[in-house]
């Protein structure tokens, strides 16, 4: 097992992966900006070094800084999390040079994977269902013309480097296309440092669904069914929850299928997960992979009863999964509101600022995953995400009814909180039935 690890991250993540880090047995190292230093992270830790300022180019983004303090510590092992350096190849490429684990899969997976237009051409070739579009990055205009008049409007232009939501845009007619295509260009080299977008149709009011794998250094990859991530403002997920009330247990089995085909086509190895696009005649296609652990990895944990994190530093010290996919069984139905610092009456402005009082709600069937408390000020150098309500119950109705209670019983002065706009959409009667697509929060904000 491993002896050491270096947390490569901030907040609710960092707290995460020390957590899982201590019941191995695990040392650990926090790295913290000058803004972070009285997060729950850094005290929680066996050994914390601070490596910057509040800006994230300064502290989380500099793998100088990064390698150095894992050196100096005598680390055996990196763990990135999520966002951040977690899916840039070049620093697990440094890890590796270096002899230090990446926890995570390899540089050259990250790489093959993160490039939007590859990892479509990768899944179609091992016959993972891909929407209709571009066979990798479009170069020019006329490129663009023909083959958006081969597979008709409308479409999308995403960043071939991208994710959250940016250098993506919607074209409905030649207008629009042209502009877009230069806009998502111009964000895409500014945001991402590279300016290669890639083009498919748009599927109108689809489902996000997502399958989470697991995969070792000895070719075994499982998934752990699917979690629905439907609910989004601006390409930002607000709320996940697993099973999906849209998937059955045959579709479940064929999406299942499917994105382990796609894993073992590029051998994966450790967390990932494939991301689909479910439209209303109940076709999947492929969106694309994400090579880390998510945001909503607890959900999957609560309906599985495994510990992703934990899977994350066994298979990273080459252990062997250890169950096949016929053991994988789903135990109950849990849902997961991300809940932020910020005005949902005011355009979901941050609210940066200090919590003078919290009182974070409790009993069976609630998880609570944050590095905040009482007295701790929320930065205004990073997201504002502060928190992580999870309830699960014996079906979709009571893990609905047990979110509700919580969120009611949240306490939290000194910020502004989004709380109150997730217990609306928790209790929402349409979202109730289950029946929502991407276009749901959206097509709700515009009507208030």
């Amino acid at each position: 097992m491993l002896q050491k690890v270096l947390v490569a991250n901030r907040g609710e993540i960092a707290l995460r992966i020390i957590r899982a880090c201590r019941e191995l047995d695990i040392k650990t190292v926090a790295i913290y900006s000058t803004a972070d230093k009285d997060s729950l992270h850094v005290r929680c830790a066996d050994e914390a070094i601070c490596i910057g300022p509040p800006p994230s180019n300064r502290s989380y983004l500099d793998i100088p800084n990064i390698l150095s303090a894992a050196v100096i510590t005598g680390v055996d092992a990196i763990h990135p999390g999520y966002g951040y350096l977690s899916e840039r190849p070049e620093f697990a490429e440094i890890c590796e040079s270096h002899g230090i684990t990446f926890i995570g899969p390899t540089s050259a997976q990250i790489e093959q994977l993160g490039d939007k237009a590859q990892a479509k051409a990768t899944m179609r070739a091992a016959g993972v269902p891909v929407v209709p579009g571009s066979d990798g990055a479009v170069e020019s205009q006329e490129e663009l013309l023909k083959l958006v008049n081969e597979i008709g409007y409308p479409v999308i232009i995403k960043a071939s480097a991208g994710g959250g939501g940016k250098g993506m845009r919607v074209a409905r007619n030649e207008t629009q296309l042209l502009k877009s295509y230069t806009q998502a260009r111009t964000e895409a080299g500014s945001v991402f440092g590279d300016d290669q977008v890639y083009v498919e149709k748009l599927i109108e009011r689809p489902r996000h669904i997502e399958v989470q794998l697991l995969g070792d250094h000895h070719g075994n990859v499982v998934h752990f069914g699917e979690r629905e991530c439907s609910l989004q403002r601006r390409h930002q997920k607000m709320i996940e929850e697993s099973p999906s009330p849209a998937v059955s247990d045959a579709l479940r089995q064929k999406m299942g299928e499917t994105a382990v085909l796609g894993a073992k086509a590029v051998k994966y190895q450790n967390a990932g997960t494939i991301e689909f696009l479910l439209d209303e005649d109940g076709q999947f296609y492929f969106m694309e992979m994400n090579t880390r652990i998510q945001v909503e990895h607890p959900v999957t944990e609560m309906v599985y009863g495994i510990d992703l994190v934990k899977e994350q530093l066994r298979i990273a010290a080459g252990a062997e999964l250890g169950y096949e996919q016929v053991d994988i069984i789903p135990y109950c139905h849990a849902i997961e509101c991300r809940l932020n610092a910020e005005y949902p009456e005011k355009g979901f402005l941050p609210s940066p600022g200090m919590i003078s009082k919290l009182h974070i709600p409790g009993g069976h069937g609630v998880r609570w995953d944050s590095h905040v408390y009482q007295g701790y000020t929320i930065s205004p150098y990073y997201d504002s995400m502060f928190g992580k309500l999870i309830c699960w119950g014996s079906d979709r109705e009571e893990a609905l009814d047990r979110m509700s209670s919580a969120l009611s019983e949240i306490i939290v002065e000194g910020i502004r909180t989004n709380v109150g706009f997730q217990r609306l959409l928790i209790n929402h009667p349409i979202f109730r039935q289950g029946d929502v697509n991407t276009n749901f929060v959206e097509e709700l904000l515009s009507k208030e």
